[in-house]
């Protein structure tokens, strides 16, 4: 794991750990990564409840109800359909919060509408979702690595309002 997500995992950590929650993650295209980051720090068992990797659409629909109708209106890759996997994932969980992602992470399966580099993130909280669309460079990797970075960044900077690291803008 590269510095900057082990530094922001421990961060996230700090923060979940001084308000008592635990998290859930709902992967697509990073896969498990968010998941991992947060694994790879000790203690983390005491804020991450559980994480989803829901590639495929079947997937979405069956782990964390996200409805067939939203997948054929919006597409997998849509702020409607992470709203609807943060949500599940929290209904599906004993979390208090979760993060939701799908993207384009390439090489193919862009379009223009949906162009390689398009992700978009859903946060639930207690008393919010929020979503929202970037637009990263890269190749794969580096594509899902910006993911995850955003994801934890997000969190961080919506869990904590004094928080020092704001999540990368789209």
């Amino acid at each position: 794991m590269s510095n900057d997500l082990q530094r922001l995992a421990a961060q996230l950590g700090a923060v979940l750990e001084a308000r008592g929650w635990r998290l859930a993650a709902a992967e697509s295209c990073t896969g498990g990564w968010i998941a991992k980051c947060i694994t790879d720090i000790p203690g983390s068992s005491g804020w991450l409840e559980r994480g989803f990797v829901t590639y495929s659409n079947e997937a979405k629909q069956e782990m964390l109800g996200v409805a067939a109708e939203t997948l054929a209106a919006e597409g997998a890759v849509s702020e409607a359909v992470v709203r609807e996997m943060a949500l599940g994932a929290v209904a599906r969980s004993r979390a208090e919060i979760a993060v939701a992602v799908s993207g384009v992470a390439g090489p193919g399966g862009g379009t223009p509408a949906k162009p390689v580099g398009m992700v978009c993130f859903g946060f639930a909280f207690p008393d919010r979702v929020e979503t929202e669309t970037c637009y990263l460079d890269g190749n794969r990797d580096e594509v899902r690595r910006a993911s995850v970075r955003h994801a934890l960044g997000g969190l961080i900077t919506r869990c904590d309002a004094t928080a020092d690291t704001p999540a990368d803008a789209c």
